[in-house]
């Protein structure tokens, strides 16, 4: 079975940083795309970023804020979000998506097709 199960979330203040990780099983990161989604009470869920490969890709609301990265030794990828902002709070949530070595579009969700049960990320002002 593939099963994605992240951690790391938290209460933070705005301006303060968390990792948070999603550790894979039943696939390989190596190989395949991870993204990272977020919802907010009352919003839809929205990409974040994700990766494959040397592929990365960012949405503009968190470019040069967050990171994300992967240990393949360990089948884990990583989100590194610093700068956080009270508008970053929601339940982050990671999922695989895409063919080998291919990312589908952060817009095109429907496409990750494997996910976590999501980790809560609070910013407070």
């Amino acid at each position: 079975a593939q099963v994605l199960t992240e951690s790391g979330g938290g209460s933070v203040q705005a301006g303060g940083s968390l990792r948070l990780s999603c550790v894979a099983s039943g696939f390989f990161v190596s190989v395949d795309c991870i993204g990272w989604f977020r919802q907010a009470p009352g919003k839809k869920r929205e990409g974040v970023a994700n990766t494959v490969a040397s592929h990365t890709d960012y949405d503009d609301s968190v470019a040069g804020r967050f990171t994300i990265s992967r240990d393949n030794a360990k089948n884990t990828v990583y989100l590194e979000m610093t700068s956080l902002k009270p508008e970053d709070t929601a339940t982050y949530y990671c999922a695989r998506g895409g063919n080998w070595y291919s990312c589908p579009p952060l817009y095109d969700i429907e496409s990750y097709t494997t996910w976590g049960q999501g980790t809560q990320v609070t910013v407070s002002s």
